[in-house]
């Protein structure tokens, strides 16, 4: 699933994107809170943190807050006004923490800092999958979206980075993070989906491949000479296979870009 934002009036959703937030917290059981523009959306990141956009939709919100889908729309106008907000709030929770870390390491270098931020990107994905769902291609345009390319804006220009490379630096690690992320949050996503554990799905294949395809050591020589040199193998049974290949794949394409970028920074 493709969800294209900025589908809203612009000035209306942009002026909510840069309002001054309110930061009233959920009250405990008992009389029924206020409403206001936080709260509609920290209820709305629940939903889509525990059952995906899919089952997003403003009477899911206004049923978890006791309240009618109508008595929202004062505050959002529609479903399409609400994702560009969720999808910039849940950045605020990631961008606080890059500061928080950033304030902490100070003394290392760019490439390390570089890392912790690859890091913490890649956890927040997990956490929130649903992000993956927003396309690149209509940026929501929040200050929290502005806020991390910032971050790292910032650190690789102290680094000594031309200016004119910093955003293509910012887009390469971002669309590399987001690429194999996928992979992992659909990993964890695949058993619930399909019932079937993920060792049991190529348990079954693989078998499947053994019976059917006899000459595939010939017809793949590297391959196998791959799997023979343990390339393939889960060295710990209790991560998943996918999420464990997706994160070891990050590091091997992050350790090579970070190489490209050090070497941009030493000729700037």
């Amino acid at each position: 699933m493709v969800v294209y934002a900025g589908q809203g009036d612009p000035r209306r959703s942009m002026a909510l994107l840069w309002r001054e937030h309110e930061q009233g917290e959920r009250t405990a059981p008992g009389p029924k809170p206020e409403l206001n523009v936080d709260l509609v959306v920290r209820t709305a990141i629940e939903i889509a943190d525990a059952l995906g956009l899919q089952a997003l939709s403003m009477r899911a919100v206004g049923e978890r807050l006791g309240r009618t889908a109508m008595s929202l729309y004062t505050y959002v106008a529609s479903k399409n006004e609400l994702i560009d907000l969720m999808y910039d709030q849940a950045f605020a929770e990631l961008v606080d923490q890059v500061e928080q870390e950033s304030d902490a390491s100070r003394e290392q270098g760019w490439r390390e800092r570089t890392q912790t931020w690859v890091g913490l990107l890649w956890r927040f994905y997990l956490r929130h999958p649903w992000t993956l769902e927003i396309s690149q291609a209509r940026p929501v345009l929040g200050p929290n979206e502005y806020r991390l390319f910032e971050s790292l804006a910032t650190l690789l220009h102290t680094a000594g980075m031309a200016p004119r490379a910093i955003g293509s630096a910012y887009g390469s690690l971002l669309n590399l993070v987001r690429g194999m992320v996928r992979t992992a949050a659909e990993a964890r996503q695949a058993q619930a989906v399909t019932g079937v554990p993920e060792d049991e799905w190529w348990y079954a294949r693989s078998e499947q491949l053994e019976e059917l395809v006899p000459d595939f050591s010939e017809r793949f020589p590297t391959l196998t000479l791959m799997t023979a040199q343990g390339a393939f193998d889960n060295e710990d049974p209790t991560e998943p296979y996918l999420e464990r290949e997706a994160w070891e794949t990050l590091r091997f394409g992050l350790e090579t870009l970070l190489d490209g970028i050090g070497r941009r920074i030493d000729t700037a």
